[in-house]
């Protein structure tokens, strides 16, 4: 397995449809290259109460998905949920954009690869 070769910090997902019910799934992650190990490794900050593990574990699940193969640490920063709105799919979905934000950020996939830039926030700077 093929690690990331660099620091990918502050992808934020916002993955949610204005004006109607839908999917709510927001989180910032930071994705580093794997460790001596060469696996990767999920750590979330995120207390529970901002984001149930009822979604953590989606989370993780896409965003694994999304990196394709590719090894990752990746530590989730910060996250919300919605009681109505938000669901495991949702949740999956949004990872998959995260794990493909990082990897066309890391050089890996071309942009057009990419997660739609309505719900992949840029990187800050």
């Amino acid at each position: 397995m093929a690690g990331l070769p660099v620091p990918v910090p502050g992808v934020a997902v916002r993955y949610w449809f204005v004006g109607a019910c839908g999917p709510f799934a927001l989180f910032d992650a930071d994705f580093e290259p794997p460790g001596p190990d060469g696996e990767s490794e999920f750590l979330n900050l995120v207390p529970a109460r901002q984001l149930p593990q009822e979604f953590v574990d989606p989370l993780w699940e896409g965003i694994r998905a999304g990196l394709g193969g590719t090894a990752a640490a990746v530590l989730l920063t910060r996250g919300r949920y919605h009681e109505v709105d938000s669901s495991e799919w949702g949740f999956r979905r949004a990872g998959e954009m995260a794990g493909r934000a990082a990897l066309v950020r890391a050089g890996l996939l071309p942009p057009e690869e990419g997660p739609p830039g309505r719900y992949v926030r840029p990187p800050a700077g």
